[in-house]
């Protein structure tokens, strides 16, 4: 359940992102930067922030 809900708020951050770069100002593309960064850490380190606070927050894994 975790993995799905950490896919999903990536994306989700990922496309808001590229939306605010086209209509606001093209540094929010620094955000879709920050998340894929992000991702491949926690692919290298097999440690998630967002893992830990789905945790904390009572979602079962």
């Amino acid at each position: 359940m975790q993995e799905r809900i950490i896919r999903a708020i990536a994306g989700t951050l990922i496309l808001l992102s590229i939306l605010l770069a086209i209509y606001v100002h093209v540094n929010w593309l620094f955000l879709a930067g920050f998340v894929a960064v992000n991702l491949i850490q926690s692919s290298i380190t097999r440690w998630c922030l967002m893992n830990d606070i789905l945790t904390k927050l009572g979602v079962p894994k």
